[in-house]
């Protein structure tokens, strides 16, 4: 039991009430219905409701883009965002990216390109890669630099990550 809530129930106060809503979360496609606390995010509700793993859950603070999801077309952070604010939005994980056991073409640029070490933020930076190019933001190097910086890789593979981003560019 937390420090915090050991003395509230030693004044004689109640625990906090949870606060559960019903929501309906289009993920990859798929309708999901889900009961949960209101406090849930975006990130949480994927991994821990709806088992898609791919997101990690790095700082918790939004800002190193290991939990890059794509809502509607445009980047999200999703360990910020609270699943109930994404009822009826279309979100797409790195899980659907492959079709039938083909890679998307930036899984398949990263793997050429070895724009990976240890892995871990590996599908926030491709969600977001493939957002950026979405977006018409991939114009030159320093664009790519400027509009990916939101995703770390401790590994140090950005020159990596930056070729297979370009590679996809050229490709159209």
């Amino acid at each position: 039991m937390k420090h915090a809530e050991t003395g509230a129930r030693s004044a004689g106060q109640a625990p906090p009430t949870v606060h559960e809503v019903d929501v309906t979360l289009n993920v990859n496609g798929t309708l999901h219905r889900l009961r949960l606390d209101a406090r849930v995010t975006l990130l949480d509700a994927l991994r821990d409701h709806l088992g898609l793993t791919g997101a990690k859950k790095g700082c918790d603070q939004g800002a190193c883009g290991a939990c890059t999801v794509m809502v509607d077309g445009k980047r999200v952070v999703s360990c910020l965002a609270l699943a109930a604010q994404y009822e009826g939005r279309e979100i797409t994980t790195v899980e659907s990216l492959s079709v039938d056991g083909e890679l998307h073409p930036m899984q398949a640029a990263f793997a050429r390109h070895d724009a990976f070490q240890c892995g871990y933020c590996t599908p926030g930076q491709i969600m977001s890669a493939v957002c950026l190019i979405a977006e018409g933001r991939a114009n030159s190097e320093e664009d790519i630099r400027e509009f990916m910086s939101g995703n770390i890789c401790r590994c140090g593979a950005y020159p990596n990550i930056r070729a297979a981003i370009r590679e996809v560019t050229m490709e159209g």
